[in-house]
């Protein structure tokens, strides 16, 4: 299971953090990833992090402004947004990556972000204003 929170909404250059708090599954050696849906736009993942290792990998659209990391006593996944634009709006969502956290690199460095999901939360809505 996983569960998203923290979403809301924000001004332009104004900054959230979004938790995604898992239960369920061995944390350690999962990926977890975060993607978006706006309206009348496709899904786009926008990064996403191994939990063996802690390694991040980012779309261009969101790098350098947005950062992942894990919790691992706590299960846990945050997405940190800085410098939020109203492009940036949309319901933001989690999911666990299906490849496991050992291969995420060796998957980024053939694939990049063209990874599908297991199993997701809910969302959360990430509103920017001009």
């Amino acid at each position: 299971q996983l569960v998203e929170s923290g979403g809301g909404l924000v001004r332009t250059g104004g900054s959230l953090r979004l938790s995604c708090v898992t239960s369920g599954f061995n944390f350690d050696e999962y990926a977890i990833g975060w993607f978006r849906r706006a309206p009348g736009k496709e899904r786009e993942v926008i990064g996403c992090i191994s939990n063996e290792d802690h390694s991040t990998y980012y779309s261009e659209s969101v790098k350098e402004r947005f950062t992942i990391s894990s919790d691992n006593a706590k299960s846990t996944v945050y997405l940190q947004m800085t410098s939020l634009k109203p492009e940036d709006t949309a319901v933001y969502y989690c999911g666990e990556v299906l490849i496991s956290a050992l291969h995420l690199a060796d998957y980024y460095s053939d694939f990049g972000l063209n990874i599908e999901f297991d199993h997701t939360g809910q969302g959360t809505q990430v509103t920017v204003s001009s």
